[in-house]
Parts: structure tokens; C-alpha cells; sequence
């Protein structure tokens, strides 16, 4: 078992992302946060980041659903990043996933798909073929996207939301949830609704 694993931040989200690693036999040696209030997370210890001491061996994910902030701690620090897939995902042997990157139960990724660096794709999520994810975009769960789409940086995907086919989404969107995306979206944009429309812009 590989013994040198490590989870930095102890969300729920960390909880999932330390089962994945648990299920395929990575053994995780501890938890990095500093919540003072947060000893263990799942019988894991959790070490805060004054006391951590990262070697050339030392792998890890960053366990924070939060895409601004996922990508603060990432050029922040410079870790080596591993990719935590479950067992119960279908990903084409022709698809490619970034280091960082997680990969929850029953996603499935199809052919010629690229999913960039330090994503998320949560539990019944679905990229068909040749769509193209960019680094930080989180894809909530029962996401559809339909083939040929592309996802700019640091955009969320709303829980339940669909998006046809050939569609380009820029970077730090937002998607609502149940959303249905038939046309083009901005960067920056907040859509809500069948079909999509914008009502907002994010101000980052």
C-alpha cells in the first residue's frame, strides 16, 4: 500500500476524496488544515500546516470544493498532486485526466475527453466524447455534458444540469442547477433555468 498520501483541507468533500483513495488500496497518512476544531476526519489524523513537514515523496490532493480556493492552494504550494479515480468510474482508455483531479462513483467519461488539472467530477456525472474540461472546473453531481463541449477554467457545473452537444462554456461560470445549456455561455456568467439564460455575472 502506498503510505505517503496526503489530503489538504478536511471538508466533506475530503471525506469522499479519502474514501476513493481508501477503496483502492492508498493508505493516507494524514489530513492537512488548520480548523482548530478538526482533529480527525474519518479516524484520520489532521495536522495543521505550521507543524507539516511535505517531502519529495509526499503525494496529494487538494480536498476543497471551492474552485477559487482549490486553485489559491495550489499556487500556493508545490506539491506533487496525484489523481484519485474510484473504482466504480467508467473512464475510456482513451480519455485523459489531469494530476489533481478526482473522479467519483458511477462518472463516466467517454472517448477522445480531457479533463484538465485539479477537477472535480462528482458522483453520476457524464462527459461524453470529446469534450474538453479546462483545470479547476467542478461538474456536480448528474451532470450531463453531451459531446463536443468545452469548459472554461474554474467553472461549476450545477447538480442535475445538461448541456447539448458542441456547446462552449467559458472559464468561472456558473451553471445552476437542473439547467439546460443550449447555447454558448460567457465568461463569467451565471445561468439558471430550461432553457439557460444569464442573470448575473460573477464578480471574480
Amino acid at each position: 500500500m502506498e503510505s505517503n498520501y496526503y489530503i489538504f483541507g478536511a471538508s466533506g468533500h475530503a471525506k469522499v476524496v479519502l474514501d476513493i483513495l481508501l477503496s483502492n488500496d492508498n493508505s493516507v497518512s494524514s489530513i492537512v488544515d488548520d480548523n482548530p476544531k478538526v482533529d480527525f476526519l474519518l479516524s484520520i489524523p489532521v495536522v495543521k500546516t505550521s507543524v507539516f513537514k511535505v517531502n519529495n515523496s509526499s503525494k496529494f490532493i487538494i480536498a476543497i470544493g471551492d474552485n477559487w480556493v482549490r486553485k489559491e492552494i495550489v499556487e500556493r504550494h508545490h506539491f506533487n498532486y496525484l489523481t484519485a479515480i474510484h473504482q466504480k468510474a467508467i473512464i475510456s482508455s482513451f480519455a485523459l485526466i489531469g494530476e489533481g483531479s478526482v473522479v467519483m462513483p458511477q462518472v463516466v467519461v467517454n472517448a477522445a475527453a480531457t479533463i484538465g488539472k485539479h477537477c472535480i467530477l462528482n458522483s453520476g456525472s457524464i462527459v461524453e466524447h470529446d469534450c474538453v474540461l479546462s483545470d479547476y472546473v467542478h461538474i456536480s453531481p448528474n451532470a450531463s455534458l453531451a459531446g463536443n463541449v468545452s469548459v472554461g477554467e474554474g467553472t461549476q457545473i450545477g447538480i442535475g444540469a445538461s448541456v447539448i452537444q458542441g456547446i462552449t462554456i467559458g472559464k468561472w461560470a456558473t451553471i445552476g442547477a437542473g439547467a439546460v445549456i443550449i447555447e454558448d455561455v460567457p465568461d463569467f456568467a451565471v445561468v439558471v433555468g430550461n432553457p439557460g439564460r444569464v442573470i448575473k455575472m460573477n464578480l471574480k
